[in-house]
């Protein structure tokens, strides 16, 4: 047993990477992006570097996700935890320390000595089902930090796609501004010269006083829309003058067919995935507990007294607790429970993964819809009315002002238009994420079991 457990001492030692590659290839698998853990000053200075290089030119939405992959300082927290896991998991793979005991007695001019070794052989005997634990736990905090990785992906999209919109709704808002404020001038000099009366003057003005409203209104959601972009991005200083395209992504031409969604899903999500070995798991911490149930504490001593009156001494001794009191039922019992209580909390992640992607694919096909009504439909219908007004006004059929009041019927149009364009891309990047999944609250059960069964008792 000693040699068995020396071999297992020996085998636990850092890996090379910290356990970073499957990070890495889930992202490369995933995403198609790179991902970088800083771990020195040489690390971040490369990431700073390929930083700039992405922000020196109009920001696309792949370069924005690839920024806040290498840039976002809360992911490269969680990278660390990979670090801080590893280092639990090469500890609980380590040989107990042995205990020594020295002790030194007189009684006239008898003089005694005493010295003694302990072993933890509990601990000693639990090593290689601990170890397996570890390992599990250690790919449980790899998974949710691949998740992750993959939730700030699907936020920066997001994130991304609105700021975009909101800047475009501020170009076309300040133009509309413009237009408003010719009206309103023009309107106030045939009021001088007797043309307009009150009312008309009125209404040119109020329709000038609203778009300066909605302008205003535009220019602080493009604020703050570019604000949260910012913090996904890890962005400061000169690099958050970066610049974003005019206008947003066209339409694709048609939309995205999964009729076995479902499936899908629940083949490839990794909260999925996760609940399912964190049932694993807690099955296996369920033996442990069962193993151990009636040995607490059990050590091994080996003891060597001398004498200066007596032949030296020696021997060894076994400890173990009684289990008179305490059979270790209620610790039995507590391990079924968080047994059964994982189970339904993997069903439920299945019951909920379905639910969930089926959701995010019928907003995508609504959003895809409505986009394409709003280009293929309202878009082109008011740009033929505006069309034929046009006309009306060179034939002196109509004046300015019908003409301008027929633009106004066009702001909403164009808005709902860019809106609805902001939408779908936002659906999709919400289907990708429901085909990923999100994180699993029953992980959080392993490492709960993980320290009931090898608690300081063992």
């Amino acid at each position: 047993m000693l040699a068995s457990a020396a071999v297992l001492g020996g085998c636990a030692s850092f890996t090379p990477d910290g356990g970073f590659a499957t990070v890495e290839k889930t992202t490369k698998d995933r995403l198609g992006k790179d991902v970088q853990w800083a771990r020195s000053d040489a690390d971040q200075d490369s990431i700073s570097k390929r930083v700039d290089e992405l922000l020196s030119k109009p920001l696309t939405v792949d370069a924005a996700v690839q920024v806040a992959l290498l840039n976002n300082r809360g992911l490269q927290a969680d990278f660390q935890e990979l670090g801080i896991t590893e280092a639990e998991v090469v500890q609980a793979g380590r040989l107990p320390n042995p205990g020594f005991s020295f002790g030194r007695m007189s009684q006239g001019d008898e003089r005694e000595i005493e010295r003694g070794l302990h072993f933890n052989l509990a601990r000693l005997v639990a090593m290689p089902l601990i170890g397996r634990m570890e390992a599990r736990r250690f790919e449980q905090v790899q998974a949710r930090v691949s998740m992750n990785v993959l939730s700030l992906a699907a936020d920066t999209r997001k994130a991304y796609f609105t700021a975009l919109a909101a800047e475009e709704t501020v170009r076309y808002m300040r133009q509309v501004k413009q237009a408003a404020d010719a009206s309103a001038e023009l309107a106030r000099r045939m009021e001088q010269v007797g043309n307009f009366n009150k009312l008309q003057r009125a209404r040119e003005q109020s329709f000038y006083a609203n778009a300066a409203l909605q302008l205003a209104r535009a220019e602080q959601a493009q604020r703050s829309t570019r604000e949260r972009l910012v913090r996904l991005l890890g962005l400061w200083g000169a690099q958050t003058q970066f610049a974003l395209p005019e206008r947003l992504p066209d339409l694709p031409p048609s939309p995205l067919e999964l009729p076995d969604v479902e499936q899908v899903a629940l083949a490839q999500r990794l909260d999925v995935q996760g609940a399912r070995q964190a049932a694993e798991m807690t099955a296996s911490n369920l033996g442990l507990t069962r193993t151990t149930r009636f040995v607490n504490v059990l050590e091994l001593g080996l003891a060597r007294n001398s004498s200066n009156e007596a032949p030296t001494q020696r021997g060894w001794e076994i400890g173990f607790e009684l289990p008179l009191f305490d059979w270790g039922g209620a610790r039995v019992a507590r391990a079924e429970a968080i047994y059964m209580q994982t189970l339904h909390r993997a069903a439920e992640t299945a019951i909920n993964a379905r639910s969930e992607v089926r959701e995010a694919y019928t907003g995508y096909r609504s959003a895809y819809d409505i986009a394409r009504h709003h280009r293929d439909e309202l878009v082109p219908l008011n740009q033929r009315i505006a069309e034929e007004n046009v006309l009306r006004y060179n034939g002196m059929f109509i004046g300015v002002f019908e003409l301008l009041a027929d633009a106004r019927t066009q702001i909403a149009s164009v808005n709902a238009s860019i809106e609805a364009l902001r939408d779908f891309w936002i659906a999709q990047a919400d289907l990708d994420m429901a085909l990923i999944g999100k994180p699993s609250l029953s992980a959080a059960a392993g490492p709960a079991m993980a320290a009931e069964a090898a608690g300081p008792g063992h």
